[in-house]
């Protein structure tokens, strides 16, 4: 039996739990084995586990003192398969980062400062760093508006912006944009598959035919950007946009084989990237000059803003900043027997759970 202490917090539109590197390596456990086991991997009935039953509930954080002279603190995402024992290890997620600077203070990796506390996190995955501001009121509490501001951002994955070397590629008789910002991504319009971008994440997911055409068409782009075979994987995302009445555009995101009800972080620093360009699809519908004001983007749940800028010369060197927020939910252990499926307890009345 393995006890961890484990918080639970929800960052942006998604939940997650976040560990600490030291403790996940004390065990000996491989972390790919460890996670699956704590999340619930195989477990159909999904009881004894703190993950969800989809990709925004089924993520993990693991936070340890920065390798990096420039950083605080490093943050490693894995995104948990639950129907196998695989763990990906590949990706980023911006919701999860708005949660590590709280979690960095409660577990004593940084000091808190007033009135904010700046963090600097190094993404191990992609290598970025991205600054994390947390008011000092909202640490403890149960929620915490949060500033992200993000830098050399672009290009992580495949060490372009543009993977293909064009804003626009056209795969049959559809436009698109692959971008590397943050996400690999790619952006069509809504109209190029018969929609009129307002339908809901119900409405989409219940459309096999398109879900088929888009799988289809990630696949394609995967290919081009130089991402192999992506069959199983979640990169690239899939980004339909459209005109918006409420904001400057409209987006449904997918995950990508469903439409997700919001925005990923990442994925609207990604599409307010390429919507500052004007040649991409994007940018293109926009119709303006991108980066005159924040660019406010609407989603099946809302609306986002993210403000993009640059801060050097060519097309790695943007900058972007966007509001979230993070909410403590559990503060606990997490007993995870390598032989059976996990059970937990915890510590804290927030939780709910004794």
């Amino acid at each position: 039996m393995i006890s961890l202490r484990t918080m639970m917090m929800r960052g942006g539109t998604s939940s997650g739990v976040y560990l600490l590197k030291s403790d996940i390596d004390e065990t000996g456990v491989d972390p790919d084995v460890l996670l699956s086991v704590i999340l619930g991997s195989l477990n159909r009935a999904q009881i004894d586990r703190l993950g969800g039953d989809g990709a925004t509930t089924s993520k993990v954080a693991i936070v340890g003192p920065s390798t990096r002279p420039d950083c605080d603190v490093d943050y490693l995402f894995a995104q948990v398969d639950l129907g196998t024992l695989w763990v990906d290890w590949n990706l980023t997620c911006g919701n999860l980062l708005a949660g590590v600077a709280s979690f960095a203070i409660e577990r004593g990796l940084v000091l808190k400062a007033h009135p904010a506390t700046a963090v600097r996190v190094h993404v191990v995955n992609s290598g970025a760093a991205v600054t994390v501001s947390v008011g000092s009121g909202g640490v403890t509490g149960r929620s915490a508006p949060v500033e992200l501001m993000f830098d050399n951002f672009c290009g992580g994955r495949t060490g372009k912006l543009f993977p293909t070397g064009r804003p626009v590629d056209h795969l049959g008789d559809v436009a698109i944009t692959a971008i590397d910002a943050g996400v690999c991504a790619v952006i069509a319009e809504a109209r190029e598959f018969g929609l009129t971008g307002g339908e809901s994440p119900q409405q989409l997911n219940s459309d096999t035919r398109l879900l088929d055409r888009l799988e289809r068409l990630r696949l394609r782009a995967a290919v081009a950007m130089g991402l192999g075979d992506s069959r199983g994987y979640v990169l690239p995302k899939v980004m339909l946009v459209s005109e918006s009445h409420r904001a400057d555009l409209r987006s449904r995101y997918f995950v990508p084989d469903g439409c997700n009800d919001g925005h990923a972080v990442a994925g609207a620093v990604c599409l307010a990237t390429a919507a500052a360009v004007s040649d991409t699809v994007a940018g293109k519908l926009l119709g303006r000059p991108a980066g005159i004001r924040p660019l406010l983007l609407e989603d099946a749940t809302g609306t986002v803003s993210v403000d993009i800028n640059r801060i050097g010369s060519g097309d790695l060197k943007i900058g972007a900043s966007v509001r979230s927020m993070a909410r403590k939910l559990f503060d606990g252990y997490v007993f995870a027997d390598m032989h059976r499926e996990p059970c937990l307890i915890g510590d804290t009345a927030e939780a709910g759970v004794t």
